[in-house]
């Protein structure tokens, strides 16, 4: 009778151990296993053994599995057998007992509890278990060989596919969490700012020519028939290089002029005028660097879907999603960040609310139709708020601090007190 209990007992872990083995195989970060490939350590030697045909250690799994639950149905049966038998006269209705008994105990205890941690703790399991697994690789090897062969003839043969030649590698989507995990874990600043580079160079073909752009009400701009004195004076009043020049409204940006064409002596505007690059709100920013890099141009307008001017964007632009912000000695940077304590905050409503959310740890709704705090503001109330109106949006209170006729300009954010 003991013995019969410490085999079946054995045979249930033995069961859940290959159970859990393969989905953690399955559900493990190719990006952690390949790095863990690398280093030069016996783990490293035992991990590359195991997954250099991931074919043959699952199969090698299962072989185990299917082994185990044998030994655990014949003893676990013969066990529930001498336990029934005085209670139970019928032989159908014994063997439907012992099925359900026997049943329920090795799914409870060998497959969806150790699944459901091993799936959790994928990466972590599959290394500590790594050289138990390879014992039993070896065991198992001729086996599983075997097993591997035949599934490698049928699907030749039949479904004209060749051998599992699969090698771990790792999707962009693997890669952008083990990033993050780094970026969570990392203290160190100038490595910090590495791998976030890294995130941002993974998402950059995300990102569309809107959430890049510098927005319409930003955008400085000069009538075409305006006089050369005053095209001088907003050069040297704004330190920029280039300033756009509309006809009649900003919906209609005909050009732009260079500072260096004031070298020219022009006698007005448009003699000096050089052509502009339009691309729409929608396209990729990765889109707009290709054709501008092409066309030997640095800026380009962004137009919405009727044809308006919805913003500006330039090279400088687009390499700032990559590097971050680059400042010179014009930018400035007078957009208000202040927070009073860990619920309370004053914010400039043209903060990015991914910025804010990563920043200051918020959760604020994020939205691809708006890339500001003032536009989901907006997006909430569908207006623009008046100066000291109340708003609630989830669990957060906006008190809106400054605004213009046309745009919120400062907000005070309460995180409110949850339910």
């Amino acid at each position: 009778m003991l013995i019969k209990i410490i085999i079946i007992v054995i045979s249930v872990l033995l069961s859940a151990f290959f159970s859990g083995m393969e989905i953690a195989f399955v559900s493990a970060s190719r990006m952690h296993i390949e790095l863990e490939k690398k280093k030069d350590t016996f783990l490293a030697r035992i991990l590359g053994k195991l997954t250099q045909k991931p074919s043959r250690f699952i199969t090698t799994m299962l072989v185990g599995n299917n082994i185990a639950l044998v030994i655990y149905g014949f003893f676990m049966g013969d066990l529930l057998t001498g336990f029934l038998s005085p209670f139970i006269d019928n032989d159908f209705i014994l063997l439907l007992v012992q099925t359900i008994i026997s049943t329920l105990a090795i799914l409870i205890t060998a497959e969806f509890l150790p699944k459901a941690i091993f799936r959790i703790y994928s990466n972590e399991m599959l290394k500590l278990f790594a050289i138990p697994a390879y014992f039993f690789f070896i065991i198992f090897f001729f086996i599983s060989e075997f097993i591997t062969y035949i599934s490698d003839f049928f699907l030749r043969v039949f479904f004209n596919t060749k051998e599992d030649q699969q090698k771990l590698v790792f999707s962009k989507a693997e890669l952008g969490a083990y990033i993050s995990e780094q970026l969570e874990s990392s203290t160190n600043e100038e490595v910090d700012s590495e791998i976030q580079i890294f995130q941002n160079a993974l998402e950059f073909h995300n990102v569309r020519a809107r959430e890049a752009m510098i927005p319409r009400t930003e955008i400085i701009a000069i009538e075409v028939h305006d006089s050369i004195k005053n095209l001088k004076n907003l050069f040297v009043d704004t330190g920029l290089s280039k300033i756009m020049v509309y006809s009649q409204s900003l919906d209609d940006i005909i050009g732009y002029v260079h500072v260096f064409e004031l070298f020219k002596k022009p006698k007005n505007i448009r003699s000096i005028l050089l052509p502009i690059e339009l691309v729409p709100e929608s396209m990729m920013i990765h889109d707009v660097l290709n054709s501008l890099i092409k066309k030997r141009k640095s800026v380009a307008i962004v137009l919405d879907e009727y044809g308006g001017t919805s913003g500006l964007i330039t090279v400088e632009d687009i390499i700032e999603e990559l590097f971050g912000e680059i400042e010179d000695e014009h930018d400035k940077t007078d957009l208000l960040e202040e927070k009073i304590n860990d619920r309370e905050y004053k914010f400039s409503a043209r903060l990015e609310v991914d910025y804010i959310n990563e920043t200051y740890d918020l959760d604020l709704a994020e939205n691809p139709s708006y890339e500001t705090l003032g536009g989901l503001i907006v997006n909430f109330t569908e207006n623009i708020p008046s100066q000291d109106e109340v708003v609630e949006v989830d669990n957060y209170q906006f008190t809106i601090l400054k605004v213009s006729a046309s745009k919120i300009e400062e907000v005070y954010l309460k995180i409110l007190a949850k339910d």
